[in-house]
């Protein structure tokens, strides 16, 4: 009686193949419904845009002046994620440094190098991206200075 593996090599010789309309079909669903979430996608943007974050009424509850205030941009949450980035990133670059140390010779040159140098070209890159943040926030305080008077 012939395994599996026999069958299966008798099988690719005599040119058939196993049927692959499971995949095939799969594949179509999936493009179906990329283009459904892109057609959902445009007009749902559409719609808040126009119907809510442009609207010129006020909202009346908290929660709503919230989210008003949210999808208009008028609150920022990139400097909260910045600073866990920069964190995880300093912490992470720190223990990743002493994998060098397990190479012996020149790892120990380039534990020292990422140890010190890493955390510093960190910060530099974390510094030049918050100066955007300050950029915007003080324009912000001096555009609503200007607002008032």
């Amino acid at each position: 009686m012939p395994d599996y593996g026999t069958y299966k090599m008798l099988n690719s010789m005599s040119g058939s193949s196993y049927p692959s309309s499971y995949g095939t079909g799969m594949a179509e669903g999936a493009g179906i419904w990329v283009i459904i979430a892109l057609i959902l996608a445009i007009v749902g943007g559409i719609l808040v845009y126009f119907l809510f974050a442009n609207s010129k009424n006020e909202p009346k509850g908290k929660f709503a002046k919230w989210l008003k205030d949210f999808l208009n941009f008028k609150i920022m949450w990139i400097e909260g994620i910045l600073k866990v980035v920069y964190y995880f990133a300093t912490i992470f670059t720190i223990l990743f440094s002493f994998t060098f140390l397990a190479m012996g010779g020149t790892g120990v040159l380039m534990f020292f190098f990422t140890l010190i140098l890493g955390p510093v070209l960190i910060r530099i890159f974390y510094e030049a991206t918050m100066m955007f943040i300050m950029i915007w926030r003080n324009t912000k305080d001096i555009a609503a200075n200007t607002e008032k008077k």
